[in-house]
C-alpha cells in the first residue's frame, strides 16, 4: 500500500509517517519505480503502536525504545514497566507545574477588578516575573 493508504489504515497522517521515518521510529520504506513508498501490515501495526504511544504522551526516544521492546519477543516486561513509570513521574511533574500555573492565574484573576481601571495584577505579574509579597505568585506550588 502507498503512504496515503497506510495513513488511512493506521490513523497517522502521511506527514507524520514521513516524520516517523526521518526520526527512525519507522524504517525507511522501499519505493516503487515511480518513487512511491510501499507499506505493509507490519508497518501499519507499528504506526498504530506509535500513534497510541503518542496519545499517552511518550516522547520519541521512549517510543523508539518501546517499539524495540515490542518487536523483541524475548524482552523482559520489567524494562517496559520502567519506561512507563519514568513517563508517569514526568507526567506528575508536568501536572504539578500546570496546577501551579493555574492556581497563580486564578489568584491573579480573583484580584483583578476587571473594570475600566488600568490596574491589573495579571499584567503586573507578567511584567514582573519575580513578584514580591504574593504567596500564590511565588515560584513554589501553593499549599493544598
Amino acid at each position: 500500500m502507498n503512504i496515503g493508504e497506510a495513513a488511512r489504515a493506521s490513523g497517522v497522517t502521511a506527514k507524520m509517517i514521513r516524520y516517523y521515518e526521518s526520526v527512525g521510529l519507522l524504517a525507511p520504506r522501499g519505493r516503487t519505480a515511480a518513487g512511491y513508498r510501499v507499506y505493509g501490515t507490519d508497518e501499519v501495526h507499528s504506526l498504530r503502536f506509535v500513534r497510541q504511544a503518542r496519545r499517552l504522551g511518550f516522547p520519541v526516544d521512549d517510543i523508539r525504545r518501546l517499539l524495540a521492546l515490542w518487536h523483541d519477543r524475548s524482552r523482559a516486561s520489567a524494562e517496559v514497566k520502567s519506561i512507563a513509570l519514568e513517563h508517569v513521574a514526568e507526567l506528575d511533574r508536568r501536572i504539578a507545574e500546570l496546577t501551579q500555573m493555574r492556581d497563580t492565574l486564578v489568584h491573579l484573576a480573583v484580584h483583578c477588578h476587571g473594570d475600566d481601571r488600568p490596574d491589573c495584577p495579571i499584567i503586573e505579574r507578567l511584567a514582573d516575573p519575580e513578584p514580591v509579597g504574593c504567596d500564590h505568585c511565588a515560584t513554589e506550588a501553593p499549599a493544598a
